[in-house]
């Protein structure tokens, strides 16, 4: 068979499929693509950055932010301004879009009106060939014959739970793979930073922790490992050994105790293939299954394990935001959510050897920020941000490719995930050399180092050495840069251990302000931003404004910790905007109402608080006057996430909402059934207002069963 006919067959099958010779593809030309070879025509494109709208001081834009939230003005007239509430991304986004740039906020509005409704109410599948099949009155099952609620419930779990529990447990077996490698290879510029935390969870998971400290961390990342892997049929010892007592007992009544989480996630998939199961109630337990798995063998495990290698969060002032970048010195930005390689190069860019490499090639210094989930991380981390080579936290995942389009980015190294797939065509515009530092992570024209823990130093020099050549070429081109001045002072690096510190050494005062009434309750703001009219951080910022006001703690993780950042709510100032009662809490601690735990990953160190807080008080975690929200929840670790929060026996609020409302049945057991099994629920409200007063009344409800006023 020739090319061509290999050719008109595809156009032919085109046809057959569509009704037409001629695919949407077709349409597509060279500019649509990120290739970055296939944009010879970049440098074309004029950036100006004089022609935009300077944003006012940081105590002007505070002020700007608190009176925008209050106009309900965040619709498609005026957007993406009316959105954006961050002032650098507010000036970014001009010079991106006004030089007619491929954005995030542009790309949005591009893809509306054609959004799909089925799509968004869960009613299309593609598993097979006799697809897509979408599901309507006219068509109320699928050619294989399936309905909507068991249509709605495997997306649920497929497109969504089992994709961001095998992230987080995949990310928690990378880390543990690199713990290994400290106690194996101490030439890799791995170290041990916490060893009585290695020692106090390598005891409870029944080790014996009186061998060296090198052989404890392989003992223990092997014990960590050979649970993940370990058959769906055998209980998971990382749930058996740090799981809630009560809580156990109810998964095991239940049937949700979970084993290893590998083979988990493969037997959800399983059950996802074509004409297997189709109780659509199934699903949805298999998915508050897989979020005890995501939790325990996930997000709590990687905490743990990251903190021994990196240093346990340490409560400090730091600063937030793209006026951190220098235009002098040479700008490491390392982005993601797994910040193993990072931690090194950061230990090599502190010394005063490659300071002076630095310096050789005509720098004032070297500078690694962090970005997205791994700059809250590395901010937190006492291992990390004391260091001279660490120069900040940026900022949210929305803001990438307006950081790049500074100018004055050297080298953006990343990991899983969210790295937008644009980034090459906005280095290859900006001078920017990237650098992929895993390969479950590849771009297109882009370096990408093999993931190994016993190279990291070598690895960590390639990198600094990529920073430097990149350096000296802006320099040599005297390219036109130009960095928002805008910086945010907060208040960082709250975790279990350091509130408990911060406390005296108990969560007794703490609970005495809840008793008391001071603090009504808890609420944990986690999660991500997304470009949706009406969000862009301002339903964030909107729902924590109004949670303070009620006398509620904020606990907040993920890029939502951005957003507390740039609008000033993580700075003990802030006090000054709560109820009356944490405000005298917040004032007699020298605090804020926002205490930001990090990155969305660091959800884990939430739980650990929220279960020693409940054996402090001698309940179930589901009594707890507490309430979980992701008020621009964006992807698949997020729905995760939530369905840990389920099995916990929380009360969950999401927005947008997720793709759930094709099927009565799939809304009913999320939002009520599973709440009379002992498990939590979920809410979905994009409402800011009305959000706020579920949360209020849920912790009024909470305390009054546990006979608090």
């Amino acid at each position: 068979m020739s090319d061509k006919d290999i050719r008109n067959s595809y156009e032919n099958s085109a046809e057959r499929m569509r009704g037409d010779n001629k695919t949407f593809a077709a349409d597509l030309t060279d500019k649509d693509f990120n290739d970055p070879a296939l944009h010879e025509n970049v440098h074309d494109l004029k950036v100006d950055y004089n022609k935009i709208e300077k944003s006012p001081s940081m105590e002007e834009v505070h002020q700007w932010q608190r009176e925008h939230i209050k106009k309900h003005d965040q619709s498609k007239d005026g957007y993406p301004l009316n959105v954006i509430i961050d002032p650098t991304m507010r000036e970014m986004y001009q010079v991106v879009h006004h030089a007619g740039m491929t954005n995030v906020f542009d790309r949005f509005s591009e893809q509306q009106p054609t959004q799909c409704k089925f799509c968004i109410e869960g009613l299309s599948c593609q598993l097979c060939a006799n697809g897509p099949c979408r599901i309507s009155k006219k068509a109320p099952r699928g050619v294989c014959g399936v309905d909507a609620h068991t249509m709605v419930a495997r997306n649920f779990m497929y497109r969504h739970v089992t994709i961001g529990t095998s992230a987080n447990i995949f990310h928690c077996h990378q880390a543990a793979r690199t713990l290994k490698a400290a106690g194996e290879h101490p030439e890799s510029g791995l170290k041990i930073r916490d060893p009585e935390k290695l020692k106090k969870y390598a005891d409870m998971a029944g080790l014996d922790t009186n061998q060296p400290i090198e052989k404890l961390a392989v003992a223990f990342a092997d014990w960590v490992m050979n649970d993940i892997h370990a058959p769906h049929h055998v209980e998971s010892k990382t749930v058996e050994a740090f799981a809630p007592t009560k809580r156990k007992e109810l998964w095991r009544q239940l049937g949700l105790f979970p084993g290893g989480g590998y083979s988990e996630v493969a037997y959800a998939q399983t059950q996802c293939m074509t004409n297997f199961t189709s109780d659509p109630v199934e699903f949805l337990l298999r998915g508050v299954r897989l979020g005890i798995a995501n939790e325990y063998q996930g997000l709590f495990m990687l905490n743990i394990v990251q903190e021994i290698l990196m240093g346990t969060q340490e409560i400090a002032m730091k600063q937030q935001n793209m006026g951190l970048l220098k235009e002098n010195r040479i700008n490491i930005i390392t982005n993601g959510h797994m910040p193993l390689l990072a931690h090194v190069a950061i230990d090599l860019a502190s010394t005063d050897e490659w300071q002076q490499k630095a310096k050789a090639a005509g720098a004032e210094g070297i500078q690694i920020l962090g970005h997205v989930c791994e700059g809250q991380q590395l901010i937190n981390y006492e291992g990390m941000h004391n260091q001279k080579g660490y120069g900040g936290q940026e900022g949210e995942w929305l803001s990438q490719e307006y950081l790049l389009a500074t100018g004055v980015v050297d080298l953006f190294m990343f990991d899983y995930n969210c790295t937008v797939p644009t980034m090459p065509i906005f280095a290859k515009k900006f001078g920017t050399k990237l650098l992929s530092t895993h390969p479950v992570i590849k771009l297109q024209g882009t370096d990408t180092l093999d993931f190994v823990p016993e190279k990291m130093k070598e690895q960590a020099v390639k990198a600094l050495d990529m920073a430097i050549e990149a350096f000296k070429n802006r320099k040599t081109e005297n390219r036109e840069t130009y960095i928002p001045p805008h910086v945010s002072d907060c208040m960082v690096g709250f975790s279990t251990e350091s509130v408990k510190k911060a406390l005296g050494g108990s969560f007794k005062p703490l609970i005495e302000q809840i008793a008391n009434g001071n603090i009504r309750g808890i609420a944990t703001i986690v999660g991500c931003t997304t470009a949706r009219y009406g969000q862009g951080g301002s339903n964030i910022f909107k729902i924590t404004k109004g949670l303070i006001e009620n006398n509620i703690l904020v606990l907040s993780g993920g890029c939502t910790s951005s957003v507390m950042e740039y609008t000033g709510l993580t700075n003990p100032k802030a006090a000054e905007e709560c109820g009356e009662g944490l405000k005298a809490v917040c004032q007699q601690l020298g605090i804020p109402p926002v205490l930001t735990y990090g990155a969305c990953v660091d959800i884990g160190k939430m739980t650990h608080t929220a279960k020693e807080l409940a054996d402090a008080l001698g309940v179930d975690t589901n009594k707890l006057p507490l309430v979980i929200g992701a008020p621009e929840y964006l992807e698949q670790k997020a729905v995760a996430d939530a369905c840990t929060a389920v099995a916990l026996g929380w009360l969950v609020h999401v927005a947008p909402v997720p793709s759930i409302t094709g099927s009565d049945v799939v809304v009913k057991t999320l939002t009520e059934t599973t709440e009379t099994l002992g498990l939590g629920k979920v809410v979905v409200e994009m409402d800011a207002e009305k959000t706020i007063q579920i949360y209020v009344d849920h912790i009024e409800k909470k305390r009054k069963e546990l006979g608090l006023s």
